[in-house]
């Protein structure tokens, strides 16, 4: 990548050396046969809507820390990140892989399930806003008396919703996913999102950040349930540090809820088209990511 790129950011890759499957609201998937390329842009969306404007570096950091995480899990949750990406890469853009790398992943194809797996800490965000107005949580009912920002009393729940391609996700019942993928299935994934976030939430508390709630994506590759797209981001996770915390009150977060708020602040109608954000908006964005990586992984991005 030229050095113009990584002071600007990318929108889209183009690597017409090998098929180009689809473009998503981060990555460029691209067909390998048995095994996938990801490519993470600096693309960021808010309200399912992507920006018209790049977040430098944010697809190096999405990437980095996917696979710090995916690394963390394999010998408790399998997913489908290659045991040794470098060997994997393909032929036909091995002179690219010094400047793919860093924003790329080689990943087994699987089959996706048609789920998104919610697991919730705390009260933040549209869960705190639906307490709210009927203490439920994605119809999930929770005691009087809670604050925003507050810890979950009786532990993370867990709620799942469609994937949509186009548009919002809608939040479902365990007894939905039941329908829609088998009871055997609909466990494990239940079991499987509760179980990492229980972990990554330890971890990152060590680390001095709290993990409020995440979202995975499973997929079968043969017979087995693996982790897929990506891990404990901040795209798909919702971070703050442990010192800005404040039970009652919202936090400062190390995720996209700033350019929410930024977004919010500027009455913007959630449709398209978005606006073009400004240079602080990217730039402090950017360090948000930064900083949730550096923090959880004890390294800096190179």
């Amino acid at each position: 990548m030229t050095e113009a790129a990584r002071s600007t950011g990318i929108l889209e890759s183009n690597i017409p050396e090998i098929p180009l499957l689809k473009r998503g609201k981060v990555r460029d998937v691209y067909d390998l046969g048995d095994k996938l390329l990801f490519v993470a842009t600096d693309r960021i969306s808010a309200f399912d809507v992507i920006m018209p404007t790049p977040v430098p570096d944010k697809g190096r950091i999405l990437t980095a820390m996917s696979r710090w995480w995916f690394e963390h899990f394999r010998l408790r949750v399998p997913n489908h990140l290659v045991a040794d990406e470098a060997a994997e890469w393909p032929a036909a853009i091995a002179h690219r892989k010094a400047e793919l790398l860093p924003r790329s992943m080689v990943v087994r194809k699987t089959q996706p399930l048609p789920v998104e797996c919610v697991a919730r800490g705390h009260l933040a965000g549209s869960g705190w806003k639906e307490y709210v107005k009927s203490r439920t949580v994605c119809g999930v009912p929770l005691p009087e008396g809670l604050v925003e920002s507050q810890e979950i009393p009786a532990g993370p729940i867990y709620t799942p919703a469609t994937k949509a391609e186009v548009g919002h996700d809608e939040n479902i019942t365990y007894e939905q996913t039941v329908e829609m993928i088998g009871e055997t299935a609909a466990a494990k994934i239940r079991d499987f999102t509760l179980e990492v976030y229980r972990e990554a939430a330890r971890i990152a508390r060590e680390r001095g950040v709290i993990l409020f709630d995440t979202k995975f994506e499973f997929g079968r590759l043969n017979s087995e349930i693996v982790l897929i797209d990506e891990l404990l981001t901040p795209d798909s996770s919702r971070y703050c540090l442990v010192e800005d915390y404040k039970p009652g009150q919202s936090v400062v977060n190390l995720d996209k809820q700033y350019l929410r708020d930024w977004l919010d602040s500027i009455q913007w109608n959630r449709t398209p088209p978005a606006p073009e954000l400004p240079e602080e908006v990217v730039s402090n964005t950017r360090e948000r990511y930064l900083e949730a990586y550096r923090r959880i992984t004890g390294s800096e991005l190179t």
